[in-house]
């Protein structure tokens, strides 16, 4: 099947093609008739098969049959995103596949000055992608009129519920007419999306095109048992001797994700930060420096990561396991992205020896280990409770450690078993 069997236009088969796309991804072939049949949708897709464009296509093919307006646009389309990121990526793919196409848009998010964002709403806009928290500020400076939204889509809605964004949901959807189409995209299905689901969606048409909470197939997945102290050093080794050039490596605080870079740094490996506590601006340049090849590792929080979107990225590393499984599944999820192989590495001290069983029983399947001689764990080492270690607060979900109430506003291991393989370090080799 081509794009071209799927009922879009001239205008967005031209786009796609620009692209250089032929071919639709499973959850494009599926969502894209649906939505254009005018059914709500709840899709479960993991990151990196393509979801983005196939609620972007449907959308502005919809919108391009739509009776013009007359005077200026009103808001016909409603994208809610979790992070900056994810919002600006989507904005992105909105521009791309829009680029022959008349509509206007604009992407809204905190960290940045609010009053650019007034003055293009008031010139009028066709669609808005939007974080809920600076978007419910514009609705309260009565800078965006929803009431004309044909169109609602929850993009990545998990994660708006782990970070608390489900009151200010509550609140947009409040705004919005009851007659429209709803679409909720969703990479992990709990108890709390099912619900909101339930009161968003009538009777919506279902679409996933793999297991739920499970792994992509093309993403090689390993772990290394290592003592906690140890974790840095392990991670240069494996940089410099396995010749990694592109790297994201996820912490679980914003402190640790600076203190990892400033060794990474000293080490003489090219890296930088991302997280909450960064300005957009610093945000932005730090991803497109990671893109680009002129940083070779790129520090992460689980936030911040939403919305990193890199063809071909080679390696995940998860420096700390998350704190909440499901996590995991996004994290690695940045590699592995649509069809493509890539590499996840996990690096796991005594502390997070739960974790790491709760993240297998999640994704059905065992992570293979592998000992390194040079970083045999201490078996005399004791297991730590991480939050009370960590000082992490809030529970579990360890939401306090990327995002503070006011700045979601804003915008927003292991014991070895018998099956571990040991293996001699490069050096040993070479000897």
């Amino acid at each position: 099947m081509s794009f071209s069997n799927l009922g879009l236009s001239e205008s967005l088969l031209k786009a796609i093609s620009e692209q250089g796309y032929t071919t639709p991804t499973p959850v494009q072939k599926q969502a894209i008739p649906i939505i254009l049949n005018g059914s709500d949708v709840l899709a479960g897709a993991q990151t990196g098969t393509g979801k983005t464009a196939g609620f972007t296509l449907p959308l502005l093919q919809k919108l391009s049959q739509m009776p013009e307006s007359k005077g200026k646009p009103k808001v016909k389309a409603l994208i809610l995103t979790p992070t900056r990121e994810l919002a600006a990526q989507v904005a992105q793919s909105v521009a791309i596949y829009g680029k022959h196409l008349s509509f206007k848009s604009t992407v809204i998010f905190g960290g940045v000055g609010i009053n650019p964002q007034i003055a293009t709403l008031r010139r009028g806009v066709d669609i808005v992608i939007a974080t809920p928290g600076r978007l419910l500020d514009l609705v309260g400076q009565r800078a965006i009129d929803l009431s004309s939204v044909d169109t609602l889509i929850l993009d990545e809605a998990d994660r708006m519920l782990d970070m608390g964004f489900i009151h200010d949901i509550k609140k947009i959807l409040a705004k919005l007419p009851k007659d429209r189409q709803n679409l909720l995209f969703s990479a992990t299905f709990s108890n709390d999306i099912k619900r909101l689901a339930d009161g968003l969606l009538r009777s919506p048409k279902h679409i996933e095109v793999a297991r739920r909470n499970t792994s992509a197939e093309t993403i090689a997945q390993k772990v290394y048992p290592v003592d906690c102290k140890r974790k840095k050093e392990l991670l240069v080794q494996l940089i410099k001797e396995e010749e990694w050039k592109q790297v994201l490596v996820f912490t679980r605080t914003k402190h640790g994700a600076n203190k990892l870079t400033e060794y990474l740094q000293n080490c003489m490996i090219n890296a930088v930060a991302i997280h909450g506590n960064k300005s957009q601006g610093a945000r932005t340049k730090a991803l497109a420096q990671f893109k680009n090849g002129s940083m070779r590792v790129l520090v992460a929080t689980d936030i911040a990561a939403r919305g990193i979107d890199i063809d071909q990225l080679p390696h995940v590393v998860n420096f700390e396991l998350p704190s909440v499984a499901e996590d995991y599944v996004h994290r690695i999820g940045r590699t592995g992205r649509a069809g493509n192989e890539g590499e996840a590495v996990s690096l796991v001290c005594v502390d997070e020896k739960m974790l790491l069983r709760g993240i297998e029983r999640l994704i059905k399947k065992d992570i293979p280990k592998e000992i390194l001689d040079d970083f045999i764990p201490d078996p005399s080492i004791k297991a730590e409770p991480i939050q009370k270690k960590r000082g992490q607060r809030g529970g579990s979900n360890g939401r306090s450690n990327n995002s503070k109430p006011r700045s979601k506003r804003s915008g927003d291991a292991h014991n070895a078993s018998p099956h571990q393989n040991h293996r001699r370090n490069s050096s040993n080799h070479k000897k």
